[in-house]
């Protein structure tokens, strides 16, 4: 093989991603998330079991790149333990935002790049500054920044961030507060409470934040969900929560609950297991967004959720009601005006 690599004390192998791409259009808008979206690597070292990631082109069709790179040889069952970085990505996002003439602005995406969306871009020290760079470099050409990351490191950038005049909004996902129910499925993850306190800082410090309370879990009842919004809602009072339930569909989906059973987690490997059983998955489904959107309510909190389109066809006398979630053209976020969107 021709490449140069090396692997940390966990085994995750580090080396570069040679691919061109700099800033990609997004689908992701379908979410209110973004139009455009920046991956600072191509893997990643959480290695969460249900990630979606693995399955999609970046992924699957980068098969000769990533073995020749990184020695992998399948990336669904190897994620995690790869992590391909783009170091000179600020350098050629700085030029290709010098020369683009137009920039696309739906109502649902609102010109918004996200970063990142296959990836975690505060993973560690060099996927960090490398997101530093691209983030210096949209702020300048006033382009509004998603961050998403599971890593407490984002608050080393709050110098960024504040200096941003609202360009910048930052969240992490949360699905619960349980460290090591949520570990058992996202092994190399920080725990979820360090990212609650990261944002609540980041909040604190007047920058906006929001959560993406995705996946929920089969074990989370009604009050473990009141639970979770109330501290969301009392520390840090989110511009907006994003919900969605875990899906079952998958190869992946066999790989979360074994890892829940592996790491003694058995209710929750069993109540994923359930979720096989497409009537179980859709009243799961269900109960747990209503309850999200009433919970939301009460509280004062602004709630999008994400429902499934396989289970909205099932949703019965719902099912206009979880349509019209999902085609939701705007998110309760505030965004400063974009002067040059065309």
């Amino acid at each position: 093989m021709n490449r140069i690599s090396d692997e940390d004390q966990r085994g995750v192998t580090h080396t570069t991603d040679p691919t061109k791409a700099v800033l990609s259009n997004s689908a992701l808008h379908h979410k209110n998330l973004c139009n455009y979206v920046i991956n600072v690597a191509t893997g990643c070292t959480h290695g969460c079991k249900f990630c979606y990631v693995p399955s999609t082109p970046n992924i699957k069709m980068r098969g000769d790149m990533l073995k020749k790179q990184a020695g992998v040889v399948d990336g669904q069952q190897e994620w995690g333990s790869y992590l391909l970085y783009r170091d000179d990505l600020p350098e050629r996002l700085g030029q290709k935002l010098d020369r683009k003439q137009t920039w696309d602005s739906t109502p649902d995406g609102r010109g918004v790049v996200m970063i990142s969306s296959g990836t975690d871009c505060y993973q560690d020290r060099r996927a960090a500054q490398i997101t530093r760079g691209c983030v210096i470099e949209l702020v300048k050409h006033e382009k509004p920044v998603r961050i998403l990351t599971r890593s407490p490191a984002v608050v080393r950038d709050l110098d960024v961030f504040k200096a941003a005049n609202g360009l910048v909004t930052v969240g992490s996902s949360i699905p619960c507060l349980d460290d090591e129910k949520v570990r058992s499925i996202e092994p190399g993850a920080p725990a979820p409470s360090s990212r609650l306190d990261a944002l609540e800082e980041i909040s604190n410090a007047g920058v906006p934040v929001y959560v993406s309370m995705s996946p929920t879990y089969p074990t989370q009842d009604r009050e473990d969900l009141r639970e979770l919004l109330t501290k969301f809602k009392e520390r840090l009072d989110p511009d907006v929560v994003f919900h969605e339930p875990i899906n079952p569909r998958g190869g992946n989906f066999q790989m979360t609950v074994e890892a829940a059973r592996e790491a003694g987690q058995e209710e929750l490997a069993n109540e994923l297991d359930k979720l096989r059983d497409r009537n179980h998955w859709v009243e799961y489904s269900k109960e747990q967004l209503t309850a999200v959107r009433d919970i939301g309510d009460d509280l004062d909190l602004p709630i999008h959720l994400w429902p499934d389109k396989e289970f909205i066809k099932h949703a019965g006398e719902d099912e206009e009601f979880f349509r019209r979630e999902r085609e939701k053209m705007e998110s309760p976020e505030d965004y400063p005006k974009l002067p040059s969107s065309a």
